[in-house]
Order: structure tokens, then C-alpha cells, then sequence
């Protein structure tokens, strides 16, 4: 698989900027707290928010079209305007289920794939979109369909596992699949190392029950770093990664949607602990490629079909460097055993990065006793890097929006907050800098 990447500057959101959180209705027969439930909703703790079946569907002139041919759950009782909202956001989703905008015909075969999408909204919020294209269940030629899950929430190995179960029901009747989903929904979503585990009537097995486990390293629980490797030399990821980190437009070109998913959320996953905050469309459809000619920062996937487009309407005169194109193929790596072993490496290769060059961030945010908002002093904070060439990365880095909206974050919380793993990180490199300038004076 080749996979072309196209370094040029930058660019923001685009895609389904329209799209906003639909209200949600309890399903149950009976009376349940919907305050309560909302709450649990809107902290994250749902395992999703739909699940579409996307199909395509001949038009009267004879072409195939992607329509939604089953959904869950079903909303009764909307106003007006939260209808036209949901109808938007089922608009996207078959849009991104379907990206290739070209006329399909009914298939023998078709290679089942598994990829992940972003819908963006206007306050910059964002849900995840898994999507399974596949075969549908039958004898003769016919066109493939979509499963899609829409959630809040980002672990691409969980909802793959979930999409397994959700085939498998299919094949026997759509009916099975309700009460799977519906036990689904209504379990708490595990936190990090935890497993939830689902009852699930199956005919012919009985009650299976399914357990379904959140990796242990939550930041990295949406990545398999497996695949950014198996197309890119480590020469090249570091130069995707400075280009990331420095906010410039990217575009991704490969053959496989699942390529294109997997790459770029690996990509972002590199920018631990700052977050990507431009436009982020990990799969482009076709009728929205003139995004591609946005000046500011993007990471975008296209499908190799359309690179001539990508290069046709990209006016480089204007966005200075040039462009730096990289072919990639298949370099040869060290093989890991695991999806986790690799993400430990690769995490542990970049991560001390951000550690090392703006890791003392929090010496330089000032806060008074009376608890107002800590003021972050940019000048300070890079005056004292000894290192040139360092302190000249830092000061254009401290431009960025991902920097800016991180150190905002960083002023609204009260004196040594606790960080996660990247605080422990910079905790354990400061006490190794103490140890080491001890060893010095004796």
C-alpha cells in the first residue's frame, strides 16, 4: 500500500461545521431519570449516540446512492429545528460512510474495512464516526453497506470488537441487533483498564456475554501506531510530526480508507499532550475537496484516485515553503507483538520531546492567592532555555492555537494540578536533572 503525503501549511474547519448534538429520548418502557441520564450523556459516560446502517439505493436514473436504511435509536416527538439538525447530521454521516462520490455496482466480493471519521461542530467539539463496509448477507451481486457508530468517545479497538458482534447478529436478522445495542447503551462506559461485560441473547447460543475492555492508556486507546509505521520510514514520521507540531497543512493520499483513518489519528496521537485544533477530516469525500485549497492548517485523507485534484487545486504560490512530497511504501521496522508494546515505544520515543522543551511550563504561570485565573508568562518561560536553537523552536511554537488553547487550560486550573502521564513524565525528568547536578558538585 502507498501512501503520499504532501507537507504544505495550514487550514481550519469545514466539514460538518452545521452539525450539532441532536437531543436524546429514553428508549426504556419504563419511567427513568432523564435529567440524570442527559447528564450522563453529555459527561461522555454513553458507549454512543447512533448506530446507521447505510446503504445504497438506486436513484431513478439508475445510479447508487447512500441512504440510511436503519437507525438506532429512532427520536419521536423533535421540534422542528432539532429535526433539521439530526437530519444534517445523518446527511454527514453517509457522506463520510460513502466518500467516494462515484457510481457503484452491485459486487461479488468486497474486502471488508473498518475506518473512523470526525464530525466537527461549530464550538470546535467533536464526535468520532466508526464506520464497517461490507458485504450485506446474501446470494448474488450486490452493492455493500455501512454500519456506522457515532460517539463521543475515541477507542477505534473497542468499537471494532463492538462491530464484530453487531455483523454477527446482522447475519441472522436485523431484529437481533436492537436488544445487543440496547444493552450497550445503557452500560457504563469502562474506565481506563476496566472492562464492561454485556449480556447478549444469541439463537442457537443462548445468553453470550461479551466483555468489552478499555485500554489502560486512554490517550492512546484511538491508535494503532501500526500502520503510520508500516507506510512511513522513522525519518519520515519525525517530519510528518514537526510538520504537525508546527501547524502546517498536511494531506495524506492512500488506496485504503482504513489506511487514511489509521494514519492520521496516529499523527494526531503524536501531539500528546497538545490537541490538533484545525480542520481534522480524516476521510475527505469527494464533494468537499476543495478543502484542499483552504490556506490554514489541516490534516486531511484523500483517496489516491482523487491526488490529481488534491495537486490540481492546492495553489502553492501562496503558501510558502513549497510542498514536500513523500512517497511511501513499505520501510523495514522492528516487529512488536502487540498493538500496546509499539504504542509504549512510540509514545515513549515522543513524548519526551514536549517533556524536555516546554515540560516547565507550569514555573511560569503566576497565580495569586485569591484564586483568579493564572497568567502564563510566555517571555520568561522561553527567555531561560539555554539552547538556540531550542528557544527559537519554543517562541513559534508558543504561536500555535494547540500551545494556546493548552496553556489556557493550564491558567484555569489552581497551583500543581495533577496531569496524567505527562506530568509524571516531567516530574521524573526534573528529578532526574536534580540527580545528575548533584552528581556534578561531589
Amino acid at each position: 500500500m502507498l501512501l503520499y503525503s504532501k507537507l504544505l501549511l495550514t487550514q481550519h474547519n469545514v466539514v460538518a461545521a452545521e452539525v450539532k448534538e441532536p437531543c436524546h429520548e429514553s428508549l426504556d418502557s419504563a419511567p427513568v431519570d432523564t435529567t440524570a441520564r442527559e447528564q450522563r450523556y453529555m459527561s461522555g459516560h454513553y458507549f454512543f449516540e447512533y448506530l446507521v446502517v447505510v446503504s445504497l439505493k438506486k436513484s431513478k436514473e439508475g445510479a447508487y446512492e447512500p441512504q440510511i436504511t436503519y437507525q438506532f435509536p429512532k427520536r419521536d416527538g423533535m421540534v422542528r429545528f432539532q429535526k433539521e439538525e439530526e437530519e444534517k447530521t445523518l446527511k454527514a454521516i453517509t457522506l463520510f460512510c460513502f466518500p467516494e462520490g462515484i457510481s457503484w455496482a452491485p459486487l461479488t466480493e468486497y474486502h471488508s474495512e473498518t475506518f473512523s471519521f470526525v464530525l466537527t461542530e461549530i464550538d470546535g467539539s467533536r464526535r468520532n464516526g466508526y464506520c464497517r463496509r461490507l458485504l450485506p448477507h446474501g446470494n448474488g451481486a450486490r452493492p455493500p453497506e455501512a454500519f456506522c457508530i457515532i460517539s463521543r468517545l475515541a477507542c477505534f479497538g473497542l468499537f471494532s470488537k463492538i462491530f464484530d458482534e453487531v455483523e454477527k447478529r446482522h447475519q441472522i436478522s436485523m431484529a437481533m441487533i436492537y436488544p445487543f445495542m440496547q444493552s450497550l447503551r445503557e452500560a457504563a462506559f469502562p474506565a481506563p483498564g476496566n472492562t464492561v461485560k454485556i449480556k447478549s441473547f444469541v439463537p442457537d447460543k443462548g445468553t453470550e456475554i461479551i466483555s468489552l475492555t478499555r485500554p489502560l492508556d486512554s490517550w492512546l486507546e484511538h491508535v494503532d501506531f501500526r500502520t503510520l509505521f508500516r507506510c512511513l520510514t522513522n525519518e519520515e514520521v519525525v517530519l510528518v510530526f514537526a510538520a504537525a507540531v508546527m501547524e502546517r497543512r498536511i494531506v495524506f493520499i492512500a488506496v485504503e480508507l482504513s489506511t487514511l483513518s489509521q494514519v492520521i489519528h496516529a499523527v494526531a496521537a503524536l501531539l500528546y499532550p497538545f490537541t490538533w485544533q484545525h480542520t481534522f477530516i480524516s476521510i475527505v469525500p469527494e464533494i468537499l475537496i476543495d478543502v484542499v485549497m483552504a490556506p490554514t492548517p489541516y490534516l486531511l485523507g484523500v483517496q489516491k484516485r482523487l491526488m490529481d485534484q488534491v495537486t490540481d487545486q492546492t495553489d502553492v504560490s501562496k503558501t510558502p515553503p513549497p510542498p514536500l512530497p513523500i512517497i511511501l511504501g513499505h520501510p523495514d521496522h522492528v516487529h512488536y507483538e502487540t498493538v500496546e508494546e509499539l504504542n509504549s515505544v512510540v509514545s515513549e520515543a515522543f513524548l519526551p520531546f514536549f517533556v524536555k522543551t516546554v515540560g516547565h511550563f507550569d514555573l511560569y504561570v503566576t497565580r495569586n492567592s485569591k484564586g483568579q485565573p493564572g497568567v502564563f508568562q510566555s517571555r520568561a518561560f522561553y527567555k531561560t532555555i539555554k539552547s538556540k536553537t531550542t528557544r527559537h523552536f519554543v517562541k513559534k511554537f508558543l504561536q500555535t492555537q494547540m500551545f494556546d488553547l493548552f496553556i489556557q487550560e493550564v491558567e484555569q486550573q489552581p497551583a500543581n494540578p495533577q496531569q496524567g502521564i505527562f506530568h509524571k513524565k516531567i516530574v521524573e525528568y526534573q528529578e532526574q536533572k536534580k540527580k545528575e547536578k548533584a552528581k556534578k558538585r561531589h
